[in-house]
């Protein structure tokens, strides 16, 4: 014990250990912003290879043009080829399919094989698993029959949960959207009335919405992407209502159309537009606090009510007992 006194007593210990915290701290000040993952980041990376994806296509449209052979894409592997030998393009509608995965932010080729491929197994491994515990674990303590229904089941779960999923994603990314979209719309009123173009007051309002929403902020890098390599401007509006789907931005996207079209001014729209979008943000939350309390009247009855009465009676009921 004395030894370990004499140690921490020591000046010249405890300068060492001070240099070594400094150094610590400096070398872990130093890698910190190596080590946390900027999502906007990886967000702009992808709207950066969408940009080079629209820039190939207009190539190959312009070599179409001028009948220039191009290079047969390599394969992606053998789920597409699965997937193409199957004919699940067809059969499941690869144009919805795609349309829906765009909007919840899964974009190209590659996502529509992979939700096909999954649309195709997911049945068979949820029924093999569903199976496996049924017959062999004897999971459920069912019969035959039951078994049976428990099997078909878990094929039926199997097959409608990557729609489910991307459902719910896209809600998930639409309710995002629609809480940052009417402060977007003020920022772009802002860039408009101040003379920036259409494209400037895009990319500005990205780089401001973007830490508070990444997806909207990806959303109008790729309109911006999509402003300076398409031929015509409209198909990139309503690209942006596409990918969307949400009423407000079909809105916003009517009036940017026109004001390309006929050259109507734009700051008084989109003012009008803004607030629009902010009574609905308002409606949706007196929605939710209007359904509040029916939600929690089974709570009260199930949990508070039963302790307010033991509470109540307990005294009266022992007082009753002890007379007795």
């Amino acid at each position: 014990m004395d030894g370990i006194i004499n140690t921490l007593t020591d000046r010249s210990f405890q300068i060492a250990l001070l240099v070594s915290l400094a150094a610590i701290a400096t070398i872990f000040t130093v890698l910190e912003p190596l080590l946390v993952k900027d999502k906007l980041k990886e967000r702009m990376k992808s709207v950066g290879v969408h940009r080079d994806m629209l820039r190939q296509r207009q190539r190959e449209q312009l070599a179409r043009k001028t009948n220039a052979s191009l290079r047969n894409a390599s394969p992606q592997g053998a789920l597409k080829e699965v997937v193409e030998n199957l004919k699940l393009l067809e059969i499941f509608d690869a144009e919805a399919a795609r349309k829906k995965l765009m909007m919840a932010g899964y974009r190209g080729q590659g996502p529509v094989f992979t939700f096909m491929a999954a649309r195709l197994g997911l049945p068979f491994v949820m029924a093999i698993v569903v199976g496996v515990y049924v017959y062999l674990l004897d999971g459920f303590d069912l019969d035959s029959f039951g078994r049976l229904l428990a099997t078909m089941g878990g094929f039926l779960a199997g097959f409608y949960l990557p729609n489910i999923y991307v459902t719910n994603t896209v809600k998930k990314r639409q309710q995002k959207i629609q809480l940052a979209w009417p402060d977007a719309l003020d920022l772009m009123l802002i860039c408009v009335e101040s003379g920036m173009s259409i494209e400037a007051a895009f990319q500005k309002v990205a780089d401001e919405v973007g830490p508070n929403c990444a997806e909207l902020a990806e959303e109008l890098g790729l309109t911006v992407a999509e402003l300076s390599y398409l031929q015509e401007r409209k198909r990139a509006y309503l690209n942006l209502n596409e990918r969307t789907g949400l009423d407000s931005v079909k809105g916003v996207v009517t009036a940017l159309i026109q004001s390309e079209k006929y050259g109507t001014p734009l700051g008084q729209s989109l003012r009008v537009m803004a607030k629009e979008s902010r009574d609905i943000r308002m409606q949706e939350a007196e929605k939710k606090a209007a359904a509040l309390p029916p939600k929690l009247t089974v709570p009260m009855i199930g949990f508070f009510l039963p302790v307010l009465f033991a509470v109540i009676l307990g005294p009266a009921i022992m007082q009753v007992m002890n007379l007795d």
